[in-house]
């Protein structure tokens, strides 16, 4: 069905004039709150191949969902990467915090260990040090799921291992609290602080 819906777009959009056999299509082309639910799953699902058509018809690519997720937090979290830069190719903004925790794209895939992910997200500007409403950072979001090879990623990227979450926890102590002794050590090391920006 789906497929459907995406020929449907993809004749919708067509130049005018233009010489085509379209396959067998839907009686209907989806209403635009369809076609910006569609965007919401093809992002989910990793369906790179409707992301261009849906936006091509009108849904929005930084929208948010019922749940306050974009289309790059979908598939971000979800580890669809050429999904990912299709939505980055179309203009998505891919530091958009959700609407609800504040929680960022490149936050989600810290706790998930999505090396990948987090450094296209890195190159197309996010900042490492941003904060969600409780204050926390990506690499508090490493630190608290053990993610070792996120963590160096983050701290070459310039992530602040001195800032404290709303609970005045720096990532080290988020770090201790799970067990995470080599981890722990690691944050609270001269080479982390060293690593990380320098203040004015």
């Amino acid at each position: 069905m789906i497929s459907l819906i995406a020929a449907a777009l993809l004749a919708e959009t067509a130049p005018q004039g233009a010489a085509a056999s379209p396959p067998a299509l839907p009686a209907a082309i989806p209403s635009p709150e369809r076609r910006q639910e569609l965007l919401f799953e093809a992002a989910r699902l990793g369906r790179t191949d409707l992301i261009a058509p849906l936006i091509t018809a009108g849904a929005d690519v930084n929208a948010r969902d019922r749940r306050g997720f974009t289309p790059v937090i979908l598939a971000a979290y979800a580890g669809h990467r050429d999904t990912l830069d299709a939505l980055l190719a179309a203009g998505a903004d891919a530091c958009l915090a959700d609407a609800g925790q504040g929680n960022t794209a490149l936050m989600g895939v810290a706790f998930k260990g999505e090396d990948a992910i987090a450094e296209r997200l890195l190159a197309a500007g996010c900042d490492v040090n941003a904060r969600n409403k409780a204050g926390q950072t990506a690499l508090m979001m490493a630190a608290l799921f053990n993610r070792t090879r996120q963590i160096e990623l983050l701290l070459a990227a310039g992530a602040d291992p001195a800032l404290a979450d709303a609970s005045g926890r720096i990532a080290a102590e988020v770090a201790r609290a799970q067990g995470n002794d080599m981890v722990t050590k690691r944050l609270a090391s001269p080479a982390a602080r060293e690593a990380a920006p320098k203040r004015p």
